[in-house]
C-alpha cells in the first residue's frame, strides 16, 4: 500500500483545513496518509513522527519514511528546514515543485519561445523613470507586487493631462506627478514591484474580469482540466481575486451572456487548449531546467476587446476553487498522482532525461567527454576553460567520473547549457558503455591508453584499449573522435567501424595538430601549434610535456568548434585542478612538487620528467604505492625506477606495501644504496624528511589517492613555510 505524507510547516493538522480532506480521499483511493513537519523526520531510524486521521480525528503515528510527499504549506516558513527537506527529496519524490516568482515565470516563458506573445510586457520597477516610461507609452498600468498572493497589494495608475488617478482596493486618488513620485519612493522599499500595461477585459456592464484555468496531473500522470472559470471584480476595482470582493461565475453561463454563441464557443474551445498546451510546456521548461515535473497551475488570463488571450500570471500552488464544489475533484487528482508518482517516479526520472537529450541533440549542444588512462581532468578543465570564453558550458565537478556522478550530472545539466564537458572514468569493462547510455557524447577525446587499473584486465594492455574504445562506440556515429598520434597503445583503440571524423593530435608524430618547439618557462610550458596555416604560440601554466598533449586536445576540439586563436590562448590560462603539479616555493629556496591527486607509471614518469626540469639543485622523489596494476606490478615498479637513475634523481623515498620495488630498482640501475629509503609509518617517513631537506631542494610527492599523500604535502608546506 502507498504511504502518502503531506509536509506542512504547521504542527498541528487540524489548523490546516484541508489536510482531512486529502486524508479521507488518501483512505478512499487505498493509501495510506501521514501528516507530518520537518521536526517529526527522523533519518536515523529513517522514520516519520506525525499523525494520522482515525476514527474521526487526528492521533500520533510513527511510521516508515513514506514513498511520496505532497509538497504544501508556506514555501518561507519551510524554508528554514530546507537542508532536511533536501535530504528527504534525495530518496523520496515530491509533489508541487516551486516554479518561481511571477518574474522568474515570466522569464521563463519569454526563453521558451512559444508562449511568448501571450504575455503582457513588464518591467521591475526601480525608479520613477521606470513608472514614467510605461505611463508614457500606454497611459494605463498596472502595478504589482513580484510575490503577490490573493490580489493583494495591486495598483491601478491612470495617466491624464496633468495629473494621475491611482486606484487601489476600488478607492481613487487623483495625484500630482510629485506626489506620484513621492508615493512610488515609499512603496519600492516596501518589496519588489513590478508595471506592466493594463489589459481592458470588461463586460458588458463595466465589470473588469478574468479566467481563471486550473490544470492538474491525474492518476495516469497526464495534465487534466479540473476548471475554468470567469472571476468578475466588483464596481469600481481592477482586481477580480475572491479575496478582494470579486465573484466567480460558471464558465458557459458567463460565455453565453458576454459573447455571441459562436464566440462562446471558440473562446471555450480556445481555453481548453491554452491551458493544456501551457501546462505541457511549462512542464517541459522546468524538466529542462530544473530536471523535475510540475503537477498543478493556475493560470490568470484576460481576454482583450479583439479576444485576444493576455496571461496575468501563473501560480504554481492555486489552491481550490473557491466555488462549484471542486475541492474533491482537486483533492482526489492530487492524490491519485501521488500515487501514480510514488511508483513511476524512476520512468519519470528517465523520461526527463530522455527529453532532455533530445533537447541538446536539437539544438545542437557539444557534448565532449574526455577518457584516457591519465591526462583526463586537465584535459576536460583546458577544455572547458577555453570553451566558456564564449559559451554557457557546463563541467563535470573536479574528478568526479564515475557513472553515478554522470548520473547527477544528467539531471544537472539544464537548457541554459550551450556546451557540455565531461570526464569519463574505468576501471572494468562495460564502465564507459554505461557513461554513454547516461549521456552519448557527439564529441570524444581518448587522450592516451595505459596501464591505469590494468589488474582489472588481467594484465593486458588490449583489454584496457578495448574498455577504452567503448568511448569510440557509444559516441554518436557522427561525431567527432580525437586520438593521440604518439601513444602506442592508441594504436589498439578500435576506430576502424567509426563512421565519424577522427583528429589526431601529436609532438613526435605527424598529426593534424601537432605541437614544437615546446621548452619549459616561467611557471608553465611555451609551445607553437599551426592553425589554418598560421604559426600560433601558446603557454600553459603547468610544468610537463604530458601537459602539452592535454593543451593539444583542447586547442583542436575548440578549434573544430571555431574558436578564434586569441580565444584559446586566453582559455589555456586555466585554473589548474587541484594537487596536479601544484608547485610550492617555500623558504630556503625549496621547491615542493605536489602531485599527490592520483597515481599511475605514466603519470609517475612524467612528474619525474617535471622534477628533472625544474630542480636547480638535489631532486628528492617521495612515490606511495600505485593500485590497480595487478600482475604487472612489479614490471612498472622497475620501469619507474631506472627512470628515477636516467633522470638523475638523488633520493628516492617510497611510501606503503610494494612500494619498495621501485628503490630496490633504482638502486639496481645505480641509486646509491644510501639514498633509498622505504617506509610503512608516515610519522617516520615525515620525521626523516625532517631531517634530510637541505637548501634549494626539490621535493616531488606523487602517490595514489588511497595513500593519502597530500598529509606528506601538507606537513611539508607547514613545516617548511613558504617563501616570505
Amino acid at each position: 500500500m502507498t504511504l502518502i505524507g503531506l509536509l506542512h510547516h504547521r504542527k498541528d493538522p487540524n489548523t490546516v483545513i484541508k489536510s482531512y480532506a486529502y486524508a479521507v480521499v488518501a483512505q478512499a483511493e487505498g493509501a495510506d496518509f501521514i501528516y507530518f513537519t520537518p521536526k517529526g523526520v527522523n533519518f536515523d531510524s529513517q522514520t516519520i513522527e506525525g499523525f494520522e486521521y482515525k476514527n474521526g480525528s487526528w492521533q500520533e503515528k510513527t511510521t516508515p519514511f513514506p514513498d511520496v510527499i505532497y509538497n504544501t504549506g508556506s514555501p518561507e516558513k519551510l524554508d528554514i528546514s530546507k537542508d532536511i527537506i533536501n535530504q528527504l527529496k534525495e530518496t523520496i519524490p515530491f509533489t508541487t515543485v516551486s516554479l518561481g516568482n511571477k518574474w522568474t515565470i515570466n522569464e521563463r516563458l519569454k526563453k521558451g519561445k512559444l508562449f511568448a506573445n501571450y504575455l503582457i510586457p513588464a518591467k521591475v520597477l526601480k525608479e520613477w523613470n521606470d513608472l514614467s516610461e510605461f505611463l508614457g507609452e500606454y497611459r494605463k498600468v498596472v502595478v504589482k507586487p513580484m510575490d503577490g498572493r490573493k490580489g493583494q497589494g495591486i495598483y491601478f495608475i491612470k495617466k491624464m493631462e496633468n495629473d494621475f488617478i491611482v486606484n487601489k482596493d476600488g478607492k481613487e486618488s487623483l495625484l500630482t506627478q510629485k506626489e506620484l513620485k513621492e508615493f512610488l519612493g515609499g512603496l519600492l522599499p516596501e518589496n519588489t514591484y513590478i508595471v506592466q500595461p493594463y489589459i481592458n477585459s470588461k463586460t458588458k456592464s463595466g465589470l473588469i474580469f478574468d479566467f481563471r484555468l486550473h490544470a492538474q496531473k491525474n492518476g495516469e500522470g497526464k495534465w487534466v482540466i479540473t476548471t475554468i472559470y470567469p472571476r468578475i471584480a466588483k464596481e469600481g476595482t481592477i482586481i477580480s481575486n475572491i479575496n478582494n470582493g470579486g465573484y466567480t461565475n460558471y464558465l458557459e453561463p458567463f460565455l453565453t451572456q458576454e459573447f455571441n454563441a459562436e464566440e462562446a464557443f471558440n473562446i471555450k474551445k480556445t481555453l481548453e487548449y491554452f491551458t493544456l498546451s501551457l501546462a505541457r510546456h511549462l512542464d517541459e521548461l522546468q524538466m529542462l531546467e530544473h530536471s523535475e515535473v510540475i503537477d498543478e497551475i493556475g493560470i490568470d488570463v484576460g481576454l482583450d476587446k479583439n479576444q485576444k488571450l493576455w496571461i496575468y500570471e501563473v501560480n504554481w500552488r492555486p489552491g481550490c476553487p473557491p466555488a462549484f464544489y471542486l475541492e474533491l475533484d482537486v483533492v482526489r487528482n492530487t492524490i491519485q498522482y501521488a500515487i501514480y508518482l510514488a511508483h513511476h517516479h524512476k520512468k519519470i526520472k528517465q523520461d526527463i532525461r530522455d527529453f532532455k537529450k533530445r533537447d541538446m541533440e536539437k539544438r545542437r549542444v557539444p557534448i565532449i567527454a574526455v577518457t584516457g588512462s591519465a591526462g583526463k581532468t586537465t584535459t576536460k578543465s583546458f577544455i572547458s576553460s577555453i570553451l566558456e570564453k564564449r559559451l554557457n558550458i557546463f563541467e563535470s565537478k573536479d574528478y568526479w567520473n564515475r557513472t553515478d556522478h554522470t548520473q547527477i550530472h544528467a539531471d544537472l545539466i539544464n537548457s541554459n547549457h550551450e556546451a557540455v564537458v565531461l570526464e569519463y572514468g574505468m576501471g572494468f569493462p562495460g564502465v564507459i558503455t554505461e557513461h554513454c547510455r547516461i549521456i552519448q557524447p557527439n564529441i570524444s577525446v581518448i587522450t592516451n591508453v595505459g596501464m591505469a587499473h590494468i589488474g582489472n584486465f588481467d594484465g593486458d594492455i588490449r583489454k584496457i584499449a578495448k574498455a577504452k574504445s567503448e568511448l569510440i562506440h557509444g559516441t554518436k556515429q557522427n561525431g567527432i573522435l580525437f586520438i593521440n598520434k604518439d601513444d602506442e597503445n592508441s594504436k589498439l583503440l578500435e576506430i576502424d567501424q567509426f563512421k565519424g571524423k577522427i583528429i589526431s593530435i601529436g609532438i613526435k608524430n605527424h598529426a593534424d595538430y601537432r605541437a614544437y618547439n615546446i621548452s619549459y618557462a616561467d611557471s608553465g610550458m611555451n609551445f607553437k601549434v599551426m592553425l589554418h596555416n598560421k604559426e600560433c604560440s601558446f603557454f600553459i601554466p603547468i610544468y610537463g610535456e604530458h601537459h602539452v598533449y592535454n593543451a593539444l586536445n583542447a586547442i583542436a576540439v575548440a578549434d573544430y568548434l571555431g574558436f578564434s586563436p586569441s580565444e584559446i590562448k586566453s582559455g589555456l590560462l586555466f585554473r589548474k585542478p587541484p594537487r596536479r603539479l601544484t608547485i610550492y616555493q617555500l623558504k630556503h629556496s625549496i621547491t615542493l612538487i605536489d602531485d599527490s591527486v592520483h597515481s599511475t607509471p605514466q603519470g609517475v614518469i612524467a612528474a619525474i620528467d617535471v622534477l628533472k626540469n625544474i630542480s636547480p639543485a638535489r631532486k628528492i622523489a617521495v612515490l606511495g604505492r600505485m593500485i590497480g596494476l595487478g600482475e604487472r606490478r612489479t614490471e612498472q615498479y622497475q620501469k619507474i625506477g631506472k627512470y628515477l637513475v636516467k633522470q638523475d634523481v638523488d633520493i628516492v623515498i617510497t611510501y606503503g606495501r610494494y612500494a619498495r620495488g621501485i628503490g630496490l630498482e633504482a638502486i639496481n640501475a645505480g641509486l646509491p644504496s644510501h639514498n633509498f629509503k622505504h617506509f610503512l609509518d608516515e610519522k617516520e617517513m615525515h620525521d626523516y624528511l625532517l631531517n634530510i631537506l637541505q637548501e634549494k631542494d626539490s621535493i616531488l610527492v606523487k602517490g595514489a589517492s588511497i595513500m593519502n599523500m597530500y598529509n606528506t604535502v601538507q606537513f611539508i608546506n607547514s613545516t617548511i613555510g613558504n617563501k616570505e
